[in-house]
């Protein structure tokens, strides 16, 4: 069966209600998939509240409204998040894209002491939080992962989620594979360097806040390589079909 074309919502959507799209969304709904009333579509909530089915009830210039009808259940899976060091240019935006696609549930830009650069404007993070949203729609992911604004790597050594296994990638740690097998994560933080990789007052600051340190192979990975290396070994452990 042909899966429904999948949009995301203006606003968060209550279960059986209207809700609306608009924008690029509605763009590319009306334009370039060419819907209209009558055709069915699925929607991801904005607020992280999961995916909806419903049917196109009409469509103008400015909106499409459609009527849901049920709520779509997400298979479970272990919640993924990629605390990566902050790099420059365009590497930042493939790697928000990709670690979207690989099932990162929320990516943290982190800012480490090897980090080229310290902060970003708004208009940079609402790219990511595009690129994010376009990634969920075309990844078929159940939710739209936020992208948080960058905080210092001393904020994150402080404030994790309970209930959480850590770990930090770092050039010849154990495989992290055998990790995994052995820590059972309920909800999981991998926490990725920038190019030179953290420094030492980082990795004893991880190491006192139970951050585990595991490895990515022998070979020398660029720091974009080694985050979405990572994640991918991650995703493919904890949340497999059928595991």
């Amino acid at each position: 069966m042909k899966t429904a074309p999948r949009f995301l919502a203006d606003a968060p959507i209550a279960r059986e209600a209207i809700a609306s799209v608009s924008g690029r969304e509605l763009h590319h709904m009306r334009d370039l998939v060419r819907l209209d009333a009558g055709e069915r579509v699925i929607l991801i909530d904005p607020a992280g509240g999961g995916e909806f089915a419903g049917r196109i009830q009409s469509v103008t210039r400015e909106r499409a409204t459609i009527a849901i009808d049920s709520r779509l259940v997400a298979r479970a899976r272990v919640p993924i998040i990629l605390a990566m060091a902050l790099i420059r240019g365009p590497r930042m935006d493939f790697i928000v894209e990709k670690a979207v696609e690989l099932g990162a549930a929320e990516i943290w830009p982190i800012v480490a002491a090897r980090s080229r650069m310290a902060s970003v404007g708004a208009e940079r993070a609402a790219r990511w939080s595009r690129l994010a949203a376009a990634a969920a729609k075309q990844s078929l992911a159940p939710a739209v992962p936020q992208v948080a604004m960058p905080r210092p790597i001393a904020e994150l050594m402080t404030s994790q989620p309970a209930d959480t296994t850590k770990l930090i990638c770092v050039p010849g740690a154990p495989p992290m594979i055998r990790t995994l097998d052995a820590e059972h994560p309920r909800r999981l933080i991998l926490l990725c360097g920038p190019e030179g990789g953290f420094d030492q007052t980082e990795l004893d600051s991880a190491q006192r806040a139970g951050f585990i340190a595991v490895g990515l192979g022998g070979s020398r990975l660029r720091s974009e390589t080694a985050a979405l290396a990572a994640l991918a070994i991650a995703a493919a452990a904890l949340n497999a079909e059928g595991s």
